[in-house]
């Protein structure tokens, strides 16, 4: 099973995207030609916004390194970014199993009524997989390895619930539709805490900037793909030691800017494949449940954050939070972390939280950046456990993308400033069996919640049906 897997991880996402949603598709009804145009689309537009992330590291990677260079600037956590932690967390045997296990966990929680969510979002699977490896290199159990991706599959699926409804009356077009993906959903306490605050502090509470007003206000200047040239300038700017320099240099400064510009612009489009290849599928599962199951109602359909990120404000924001992120890196106390790789990331932080601000550009700017000062000390935290996760898989695969140069440890943003994965971590490793029970009773009180909720929503929809008939009537 572990070499079927790494086979078929190995084809890498773009291409096993693609097979996994041509065959679900036909599996729940699609016709064979639908489902392969749905798969194809998914898979081109997974291929666009790994170009397009990978244009704005390309872009910016040598560019920080430089002005890490030219401020002597030594952290040495080593950023891997997502595809390094997706392919160690695939290449283990936690990862090889991840996938029916966590299906086989969403079918039991679907009949025992504790989530409304079918989650068919199988890419994303590797967020579990990865927590549950770092904690099987860890404790050398595969047992604590796979309890703790289960439990951050529980708890996720639960959290799922909790923000369809807001999410689904936030975006645009996205009825029965969840999004159970950990790191986006780690998030949203921050998200709701924040805003709570935010909303009572006399002043603050005022302040309303939306994206799309930004853009009426100013004109040019409150448009991401304008903010993505100047922050790119900028950055260019950085790396020269003097002003004569920076005129020397002047093609490579407005390079880097037309490309971070670029990535501001494309990621929206390339978005739209991601809604046109999923949306037949969606509709087509949520008909098939419909007709096999009695209570289908309200139940949804979970997909990737990929749907959304390219949301104006998840654009200014993260846009926004580049600099923000560098700078906080290199002043902040303690850590020894510097965000490169990992910046392609900064988009995820958003999709659950923007339901919660509401688009509130001031807002959600404020969250991300509680969120990365949380994260940068998680990634720190979990940089020891990461190194000894890569390092066991580079020298089982001799996979370079997993490589760690000599003198650093390894880490993510993407992956390891997850509060629900540090939190899942740091109870299964340094508190054992106090830490196991501490979760166990945290996902079956979730999970219990859930389920009373789920039942009170069914016996209202009823009720709401009666009425309606005896109307009708």
């Amino acid at each position: 099973m572990e070499e079927i897997f790494k086979y078929i991880i190995g084809l890498g996402a773009a291409v096993m995207m693609p097979v996994i949603f041509t065959v679900t598709g036909i599996c729940i009804g699609i016709r064979a030609g639908e489902a392969v145009k749905s798969g194809l689309k998914i898979g081109v537009g997974f291929i666009g916004l790994s170009i397009v992330t990978a244009l704005l590291t390309s872009a910016l990677g040598p560019a920080l390194n430089a002005i890490a260079g030219i401020y002597d600037l030594q952290l040495k956590v080593f950023d891997m970014g997502w595809p390094a932690a997706a392919s160690v967390a695939y290449n283990t045997a936690v990862g090889a199993f991840i996938i029916p296990v966590c299906l086989a966990v969403n079918i039991i929680m679907l009949v025992t009524k504790t989530t409304r969510t079918v989650n068919i979002d199988l890419w994303n699977y590797w967020h579990f997989a990865f927590i549950g490896a770092v904690i099987y290199f860890a404790s050398d159990s595969l047992a604590w390895g796979f309890f703790g991706a289960i439990v951050c599959y529980i708890i996720t699926m639960v959290l799922a619930d909790m923000t369809a409804l807001k999410f689904q009356n936030f975006y645009k077009g996205m009825d029965g539709i969840s999004i159970p993906q950990p790191f986006c959903a780690g998030f949203v306490p921050f998200a709701i805490v924040i805003n709570k605050v935010l909303d009572k502090i006399p002043g603050i509470n005022g302040i309303d900037i939306d994206a799309e007003g930004m853009k009426k206000r100013f004109g040019l200047l409150g448009e991401p793909l304008f903010l993505g040239v100047v922050v790119g300038v900028g950055a260019g700017c950085l790396t020269c030691r003097s002003a004569s320099e920076i005129v020397e240099k002047i093609p490579y400064i407005l390079g880097i800017g037309i490309k971070m510009g670029a990535v501001m612009e494309l990621i929206p489009r390339v978005t739209v494949l991601f809604i046109e290849g999923l949306k037949p599928i969606s509709e087509a599962a949520r008909a098939l449940i419909a007709r096999k199951f009695k209570e289908a109602d309200g139940l949804n359909i979970g997909m990737s954050p990929a749907l959304v990120i390219g949301h104006p404000t998840t654009l200014v924001v993260s846009l926004l939070l580049i600099p923000a992120t560098l700078f906080i890196a290199v002043i902040l106390p303690g850590n020894r972390f510097l965000p490169l790789a990992s910046l392609a990331g900064m988009f995820y932080i958003f999709p659950l939280v923007l339901p919660f601000t509401r688009g509130n550009v001031f807002k959600t700017f404020i969250v991300g950046l509680v969120i990365i000062v949380a994260g940068l000390y998680m990634v720190t935290n979990l940089s020891a456990a990461f190194t000894l996760a890569a390092t066991d898989v580079y020298e089982a695969t001799g996979d370079a993308a997993v490589a760690i140069p000599e003198g650093f440890s390894g880490g993510s943003l993407d992956f390891a400033a997850s509060p629900l994965a540090w939190l899942i971590y740091q109870c299964s490793i340094n508190l054992k069996w106090i830490g196991a029970i501490l979760l166990s009773l945290c996902s079956m009180a979730l999970m219990w919640r859930n389920r009373v909720l789920i039942i009170r929503n069914r016996k209202e929809m009823e009720r709401a049906g009666s009425d309606k008939i005896q109307t009708t009537e």
